[in-house]
């Protein structure tokens, strides 16, 4: 059912007036036309009584304009049963759509999950947010994305960035605050920020060359990817790489989130994509490893095939397992057949914990340099630089994933 001009403050009447126009539906060819006819005014008059609920609800007046506007409920039916679909059509159009006043709307922000990447508050909003995110794209496949003025000195540092990661594994930090901090002042440009919450995706410059930017959000799942977010991951390397971007990538990735939700929503399916993406990309790319990088995921972080820098910071932790999670697993059997599991536990613990330190094992995982943190600006700043005539302009080697 559409609802012409429907706010998204109306989201969730959408779905009861979906759900009540498809029971009359599915009555509709079990029953005479005149119980037909009784059954879904009932049914329109029980929909415009909960949209006058939800529009009390979203904050608005109570005042409701009946208009004449409905586009009518469509159905994939076998063609003898279209007679009752046109019956119901003819009905809903008896008895109008229901919408707010467009003076009357409340325009609140929603966190949108299905195709929008954001929503705005007015249309001026929409008009210059699409002029944003197009000042980082070049015109078309066969160009490329110019440099823009740039005032913020590309070696500056940042002492604070050296305090953002706790040193207690489990405490989150914010990734955005990273992001604002080593790129040009001002020049972040999120991507759908409520949609896969666990990546972060947007565009920025540095030193004024446009840029990807990629990164984990441990406010969310700890930055492990999801199928949301995998998708997310996708859609944006693909963008990157059709429009000839470098991509930066800060990484905090404990690895892809496991369990019967996850399984029922194809997460290891949608997160194959993702790695197949980013290791078919053919852009310049550069990883800073911030924290976590496990599993499979974890190693999806960058393609070591092509051009690519791989930083850490020494905050840094990574390998095929988090030491939390793979005593249980490696030490399974010691741990039943001991009389004091938990202390036997603390004890391989603190072993594994001793031997943690990235710079043991920076070189096995190609990282070229553990860095200072205030350091990550200048460093990034050279990559892009670098990363600029490297580029190549026309069409991407595989075809954009839908």
């Amino acid at each position: 059912l559409v609802l012409p001009g429907a706010h998204p403050a109306d989201g969730d009447i959408l779905v009861e007036i979906a759900v009540v126009g498809w029971r009359a539906m599915i009555d509709l060819v079990q029953e005479p036309l005149a119980v037909q006819h009784a059954r879904t005014v009932r049914d329109h008059e029980a929909a415009a009584a909960t949209h006058q609920a939800v529009a009390v609800r979203a904050g608005a007046d109570e005042e409701i304009d009946v208009r004449r506007t409905i586009q009518p409920l469509v159905f994939q039916m076998p063609a003898r049963d279209q007679a009752g679909v046109g019956r119901l059509k003819d009905v809903a159009e008896e008895h109008a759509d229901l919408a707010l006043r467009r003076d009357q709307r409340p325009c609140l922000p929603r966190k949108t999950k299905h195709g929008i990447d954001d929503e705005v508050a007015s249309e001026e909003e929409a008009f210059e947010r699409t002029r944003r995110f197009l000042s980082y794209l070049p015109s078309s496949v066969y160009e490329l994305a110019q440099r823009g003025p740039c005032s913020d000195d590309p070696g500056r540092t940042d002492a604070s960035l050296g305090d953002v990661v706790p040193r207690d594994r489990r405490q989150v930090y914010k990734m955005r605050s990273i992001i604002d901090s080593v790129v040009d002042e001002g020049s972040f440009f999120e991507i759908g920020k409520a949609f896969g919450r666990s990546a972060i995706c947007g565009m920025a410059r540095l030193d004024g060359w446009p840029v990807a930017i990629l990164a984990g959000d441990p406010y969310h799942y700890g930055g492990g990817w999801t199928a949301a977010s995998s998708q997310k991951v996708t859609r944006f390397v693909d963008l990157a790489e059709t429009f000839h971007l470098p991509i930066v990538h800060l990484v905090d990735n404990p690895g892809f989130v496991i369990g019967t939700e996850a399984e029922q929503l194809a997460t290891i399916r949608h997160g194959a994509r993702a790695l197949a993406a980013i290791y078919q990309a053919t852009v310049p790319w550069c990883s800073v490893l911030v924290r976590k990088a496990f599993g499979v995921a974890g190693a999806a972080h960058s393609p070591a095939h092509r051009f690519q820098y791989r930083y850490a910071w020494p905050s840094g932790d990574w390998g095929s397992l988090p030491v939390e999670g793979g005593v249980e697993a490696a030490y399974r059997a010691d741990l039943e057949a001991s009389d004091d599991p938990e202390a036997l536990r603390a004890e391989i613990t603190e072993r594994l914990n001793s031997v943690r330190s990235p710079f043991r094992t920076a070189e096995a995982f190609l990282v070229e340099e553990i860095i200072d943190p205030a350091e990550t600006r200048p460093l990034l700043c050279e990559f892009a630089n670098l990363a600029a005539p490297l580029r190549t302009s026309g069409p991407a080697g595989f075809p954009y994933r839908p």
